[in-house]
């Protein structure tokens, strides 16, 4: 009787372990090596892009274009981030829709979720208000930057853009 049911468990395990397989789960065999899955690699990049002039008081976008290098698509979220400088307001709506202003509208985070395909890019919108106050012929620079837990090189992370008031 022992015999049959250590024999039970062990194929209620095994067709457990098969069911858990079919799904798409890593299965551990006893004895068995384990291997890790590789760590997928993206490369994210901020593009600098400056926005259009602005006249005082009017109203311009900033575009936070990221791209994706790759090779990999992106396994994990990723943050991009709008500085505003003194005398410019971020103004929603935003694109995302889920695009958070902070800072009073001098920051501006926006959330994307993973599986940006290599070679492609995400942008986000971020409509921009100058002062009425700021005077034309006005140069203020800004910054983009995207966070990423799994960028495979930091260094083009971020990037400078330009806000002209004409």
């Amino acid at each position: 009787m022992r015999v049959m049911r250590q024999w039970a468990a062990t194929v209620a395990a095994a067709g457990a372990a098969v069911a858990v397989a079919a799904a798409g789960a890593a299965v551990a065999v006893a004895g068995a090596p384990v291997a890790a899955a590789p760590m997928p690699r993206a490369d994210l990049a901020v593009v600098r892009l400056d926005p259009d002039p602005v006249a005082p008081g009017g109203l311009t976008t900033v575009h936070g274009f990221v791209a994706n290098h790759g090779p990999d698509r992106t396994a994990a979220p990723f943050t991009v981030l709008i500085d505003l400088p003194a005398g410019f307001t971020a103004e929603g709506p935003y694109f995302p829709a889920d695009c958070v202003a902070a800072a009073g509208g001098h920051l501006v985070r926006c959330a994307f979720g993973a599986g940006l395909p290599a070679q492609r890019t995400a942008t986000a919108l971020v409509p921009v208000r100058s002062d009425a106050d700021v005077p034309p012929g006005t140069v203020a620079e800004g910054h983009v930057r995207v966070v990423s837990a799994e960028d495979a090189d930091p260094s083009d992370d971020g990037t400078a853009f330009t806000l002209s008031v004409r």
